[in-house]
């Protein structure tokens, strides 16, 4: 069984950066994309980045576009966000997620979810 743990999520000003990670531990993802998910108060989880087991291949949604950046290392199974210019509206708690399938996607078609880690950003 494949497990997800988030980690670096925190409080940040506006403007500010943070740098979330996924750990994958146990089972075998071959070639798996993985993804990065938001859910904000009162509101739906929606999509926020993703990529595919290359590395070469990633979308973002249009909102985070130029400020967020997915990566991921491989031989530490663990999937990155970089997150910069922080905005209030970014305040959610952010899920990463993986899927046996290479490709990545922006709907929540993810085989393995992570718990989930707290994104504030506030003055």
């Amino acid at each position: 069984q494949v497990q997800l743990v988030e980690s670096g999520g925190g409080l940040v000003r506006p403007g500010g950066s943070l740098r979330l990670s996924c750990a994958t531990s146990g089972g075998t993802l071959i070639r798996g994309a993985m993804g990065w998910f938001r859910q904000a108060p009162g509101k739906e989880r929606g999509f926020v980045a993703a990529i595919d087991w290359s590395g070469d291949v990633r979308y973002y949604e249009h909102s985070v576009r130029g400020r967020f950046t997915i990566s991921r290392d491989n031989d530490k199974r663990t999937v990155y966000l970089q997150m910069n210019s922080l905005t209030p509206e970014d305040t959610a708690v952010y899920y990463c997620a993986a899927r046996y399938s290479s490709v990545p996607s922006a709907d929540d078609a993810y085989d393995y979810w992570g718990q989930g880690t707290q994104v504030t950003v506030s003055s």
